[in-house]
């Protein structure tokens, strides 16, 4: 049959849209201020936005913000074409995987391949991964598209603020005159400025919690053993998890859902088979807090508290109550004091070690002493590396050898202590503020370091904790709220955490 001449037109343009992407319907400048996986997901579908579009509005972002903030340390030349792909294979499936095309933020500890991992030392300055760590093949083979890296204190070490020698002193973006904590401030700052969807820390003692608390995010240190360190320059590794950082519980849990899982490369994590349950979202609700039991640890939440924050925690206590909680207030855990003590053992040197021989392979960059040698911009961190490198073993003399949470015969009691107060009072968490004691000035960081409760527990018993924001002080400085599970317990602290963020809705953008 012949085609008469006067449709020609018609019917090359026909073929020219067969397999064509609709244009998606917006053509006013993206707005990315706190959107979450679901708003994305919702705005790919809706064909609102595509991948590509979000990724450029985060990169302008970043370019226009971060120069303020000093929290990105590399982005992601290829984050443009990887958006592009994922828009391409949704296009052809009309499927969206559980991360697909969502931004993600990443410490500079954990290795990506081909972006530089430097945990902010300059040993490792020029040091640029081949392969992606455990985790983030799991996050990339969920769909997320690594945006960036994020500055952080240099080799993990500070508590207090987010210095390296790479890339000087990141900002905390409600009152850029003061610290994001560390060691995952640039994590935290990058987050809570909209630089990208969710972010990843690590935390050794305080390194998600902490910045999380201050720039007003949900940071889940997760059980240790659920979620693979292998790839991640460590502190001390029988202490160090990764985890989420996020503006919502829910998206928080999404990234952990993804992580969660046993990594042959990182043995502890055989302690998490047949203890991770089908899916974790399943426990996001809104009335979780209902008929819960919660303990107050006034051991911590009452030592030497900022008259606002302990304003706050009391005000958090009231709103647990009225969101349906019993709160049991206080609880006690016997030889506490006792307990706590000698905890700390120095094992970076041999941590850092193995983890130069497996990665780095440079044979100039082998030892502690090479990284002693190579020195540091950072007086803080140049001391703290020498004085790791004189020391092994546990901080307090002892003869107890320094093992994991499930061997340590001091870590055990410690954890077998609270756990058995909480199940003789059948609670399902035990809360504290997670600082008591707003963001310190960048000045004065070392003189104004005061209230981290993030040091004490967890990182020591290997028990879950997860920081909420909580409210801000007249300053408009950010402070968290912290809940503590027992072991493999994520489901009920996800349960709590989001009933509370759902009943107060405390997280606000910072002025920038």
């Amino acid at each position: 049959m012949s085609i008469p001449k006067n449709l020609y037109p018609f019917l090359i343009l026909f073929l020219a849209c067969i397999g064509c992407k609709e244009e998606p319907k917006t053509t006013n400048p993206l707005d990315i201020s706190e959107l979450t996986i679901s708003k994305i997901h919702n705005g790919y579908e809706q064909n609102d936005f595509t991948s590509v579009q979000l990724v450029q509005a985060y990169l302008n972002r970043i370019r226009l913000l971060d120069t303020v903030i000093n929290s990105i340390t590399a982005v992601n030349p290829k984050a443009i074409e990887i958006a592009q792909a994922l828009d391409d294979e949704f296009l052809e499936t009309g499927k969206l995987r559980p991360l697909h095309g969502i931004p993600i933020l990443v410490k500079d500890n954990i290795n990506t391949a081909g972006l530089p991992t430097t945990a902010g030392a300059l040993a490792l300055k020029d040091f640029i991964p081949q392969e992606d760590a455990f985790i983030i093949k799991k996050l990339v083979g969920a769909g997320a598209i690594i945006i960036a890296k994020t500055n952080m204190a240099e080799w993990a070490f500070s508590p207090m603020h987010t210095e390296s020698s790479t890339f000087g002193t990141t900002r905390n973006p409600y009152n850029i005159a003061h610290v994001p904590a560390g060691s995952s401030g640039g994590t935290a700052a990058s987050v809570a400025a909209n630089f990208g969807t969710i972010g990843l820390g690590t935390d050794t003692g305080n390194s998600i919690r902490g910045p999380s608390s201050h720039c007003a995010l949900v940071g889940f240190r997760t059980t240790l053993g659920l979620i693979s360190r292998s790839a991640i320059v460590p502190l001390y590794l029988r202490n160090d998890v990764v985890g989420p950082m996020g503006r919502t519980v829910e998206d928080a849990t999404k990234l952990l859902e993804v992580m969660a899982g046993y990594d042959p490369n990182d043995s502890i994590t055989t302690y998490s088979k047949g203890k991770i349950p089908g899916n974790y979202t399943q426990y996001l609700r809104k009335d979780g807090l209902k008929n819960a039991r919660i303990g107050v640890l006034r051991t911590l939440s009452d030592n030497d508290p900022h008259p606002e924050i302990k304003a706050l925690f009391g005000q958090a206590l009231s709103d647990l109550d009225t969101l349906g909680a019993t709160v049991i207030d206080p609880i006690t855990i016997p030889d506490f004091e006792a307990l706590r003590q000698n905890q700390w053992c120095a094992t970076f040197t041999e941590d850092l070690e193995d983890y130069l021989t497996e990665y780095v392979k440079n044979d100039t960059i082998k030892t502690i002493e090479d990284i002693i040698r190579i020195g540091s911009n950072s007086e803080f961190a140049k001391e703290r590396v020498k004085r790791n490198a004189a020391n092994s073993g546990r901080w307090e003399d002892s003869e107890i050898p320094c093992l994991d949470a499930y061997t340590d015969i001091r870590r055990v009691a410690y954890r077998e202590a609270i756990e058995k107060v909480m199940d003789s009072l059948n609670l399902d968490a035990i809360v504290y503020p997670s600082w008591n004691h707003p963001p310190a000035k960048i000045n004065l960081f070392s003189e104004e370091y005061k209230g981290d409760n993030n040091q004490v527990v967890s990182p020591h018993t290997g028990q879950p904790a997860f920081t909420v924001p909580m409210g801000y002080t007249s300053e408009n400085l950010p402070a968290g709220l912290q809940f503590l599970g027992r072991m493999y317990d994520e489901p009920n602290l996800i349960r709590l955490s989001y009933s509370y963020e759902q009943g107060t809705k405390h997280r606000k953008v910072p002025k920038l």
